[in-house]
């Protein structure tokens, strides 16, 4: 398990700024991450990598030359907000545009999206480059999720940035190097969140879960332990079935460990997969075997192929220094300490004198903040077991996290400000504090909700309410793109906003109309243990989700009827 750690909700600030204590010489934090203090001798294409923490070496460790100019680090298996990667790539950006790439993920998919179009807002090129190499947990490669290749497409940008590419070409090599990798990971055990005394997910005794995640999630079937050349041979022969169209027979390796799968192991894994490899007419190139992306005291491995080009060849093998990442055909320049670069905020306007109407309003909505602090602080580990079921684990941690800065963010604004400055300012604090899906979800669909009130309105009526909670939902569904049935949020909160609709069309008061309207948001969430997860983590793990309602659904079910108590 995770043993040491101070305070867990912490965690990630913690472990980070002894990291960057460790590697200040080369490397200088900056508001959601780290930046490389490398000197360069032309500018480069900035390569920005990212993701939730837990995973070291990636993603702080592959900052240096010849890989990453940057990572975005958000809390431990939560996307980073889009706030936190914006922040990262202004500092990150030489002027010749920044490309963020991570693994295939929605709340990082959202949050990288959202931060290309505020840095392009702001005059920079952006781009993603998104690694979708997981073979286990799709047909389709688009719909796959990104696990240990994300090294090597990562190494590919580096490299590509290094030789003074422009940004065009430096992301085609991306997205070539990802349409050339391929991977496959067993877990043997599951890894426990810092505080937590259960892992998040228990493997039975003598099985390995096939297909694992890299976010706790387990593997999509448990089946009998395997000995190492038995495991080896699954690998090569699951990962070779996916070779891309046109491959050729050079190929880079890396077999990666998960956290707590010994070196030694690895090794005794690797010299069946190398002669397995070579029997096939296969020559491997600067194989790399290690802990690479991990998924914290997760026990498991998983063999990466790059099948390689003269291009690819030529990026993977290219010299690279990072703290974890290694590859030095000659001598390197040393750093030259801290960087000039600062990292732009946002102006901040002035917040304009709301009417009375709006400005009464806008307490009622600092008081429901306060109470669903309360509640889902109360809620935390309910949502967190039941997420734990498909899921990694920290709905009820990352729906806490959201509130408590959306709360401290309300109280912040002046109080002449009317409740679309108080909601939209809530909003915004949750997406960039709590990261993750439900945090870019929730904050967009506040600061929609946010845009259909008129701070200088002489009343609110039923009508004024309904309109919200309509932008709220179609922010959810636009920026989710998932529908009801797919086992999210949604099967909640759609029932929750027809129902509030109706009523209020039937001319009944708000406070009833919303009270009958959670009900159904409640009834609804729970008919979500019957459903199968069509989008997500958990989609991989569709049947173990099965009798277990859906964590998003009933935490929006819980907070709609808290609110509805303070209409009341």
């Amino acid at each position: 398990m995770t043993t040491l750690f101070n305070d867990p909700a912490s965690f990630m600030e913690d472990q980070l700024a002894g990291f960057l204590d460790a590697f200040s010489d080369r490397l200088h934090g900056v508001d959601g991450g780290v930046v490389s203090t490398a000197p360069q001798s032309n500018p480069e294409v900035a390569v920005v990598v990212g993701g939730g923490s837990g995973h070291y070496p990636a993603f702080s460790g592959l900052v240096g030359p010849g890989l990453a100019h940057g990572a975005v680090i958000g809390n431990i298996f939560t996307s980073p907000s889009a706030s936190r990667a914006c922040s990262v790539g202004r500092a990150a950006d030489n002027g010749r545009g920044v490309i963020f790439t991570f693994g295939n993920y929605a709340g990082d998919t959202m949050n990288f999206g959202l931060a290309t179009q505020r840095l392009a807002a702001e005059g920079i090129d952006a781009r993603v480059v998104v690694v979708t190499d997981d073979i286990a947990s799709a047909e389709e490669p688009e719909k796959r999720r990104g696990i240990a290749g994300d090294l090597t497409v990562f190494k590919v940008l580096g490299a590509a940035a290094a030789e003074g590419l422009n940004i065009d070409a430096v992301e085609a090599a991306g997205n070539h190097a990802n349409a050339m990798t391929r991977t496959l990971g067993v877990a043997f055990s599951g890894c426990t969140m810092p505080g937590a005394e259960e892992p998040l997910f228990q493997v039975p005794e003598g099985h390995l879960g096939l297909g694992l995640g890299i976010h706790g999630e387990p593997g999509i079937k448990d089946v009998p332990m395997l000995r190492a050349e038995e495991l080896a041979a699954l690998f090569v022969e699951r990962v070779l079935a996916e070779a891309p169209a046109g491959a050729g027979t050079r190929v880079a390796a890396v077999l990666n460990g998960l956290g707590t799968t010994k070196y030694e192991e690895l090794f005794l894994v690797w010299g069946t997969v190398a002669a397995l490899l070579r029997d096939r007419g296969y020559e491997v190139v600067q194989p790399e075997i290690g802990e690479l992306v991990t998924s914290l005291d997760m026990g498991g491995c998983s063999l990466t192929l790059m099948w390689l080009d003269e291009d690819l060849e030529r990026w993977w093998t290219a010299d690279a220094y990072t703290p974890a990442f290694k590859r030095v055909a000659s001598a390197l320049p040393a750093g030259t300490g801290a960087r000039t670069s600062v990292t732009a905020q946002a102006p901040q306007a002035e917040v304009p004198v709301a009417g009375e109407a709006g400005q009464d309003l806008a307490a009622q909505v600092r008081a429901a903040a306060a109470d669903l602090a309360v509640l889902l602080e109360e809620k935390s580990e309910e949502l967190g077991r039941i997420d734990a079921v498909a899921g990694d684990g920290d709905h009820g941690r990352g729906m806490l996290r959201g509130v408590l800065a959306a709360l401290a963010a309300v109280e912040q604004v002046p109080p002449h400000a009317g409740a679309s400055e108080v909601i939209r300012a809530g909003g915004r604090a949750w997406a960039d504090d709590a990261g993750g899906t439900s945090g870019v979800l929730w904050g967009a669909a506040l600061e929609a909700a946010a845009a259909t009130l008129d701070d200088d309105a002489d009343s609110y009526s039923a009508q004024d309410a309904a309109a919200a909670v309509r932008a709220f939902q179609e922010s959810m569904q636009q920026l989710g793109r998932a529908r009801v049935g797919d086992k999210t949020l949604l099967d909640s909160l759609v029932p929750f906003v027809e129902t509030l609709e109706a009523a209020v069309v039937a001319g009944d008061p708000l406070a009833t109309a919303w009270s009958e309207a959670s009900a159904e948001a409640t009834r609804a969430a729970e008919t979500t243990r019957d459903l199968r997860p069509a989008v997500g983590r958990a989609r991989p793990l569709a049947e173990k989700s099965l009798g277990t309602p859906d964590a998003g659904a009933v935490s929006m079910a819980m907070i709609l009827h808290r609110v509805g108590e303070h209409l009341r």
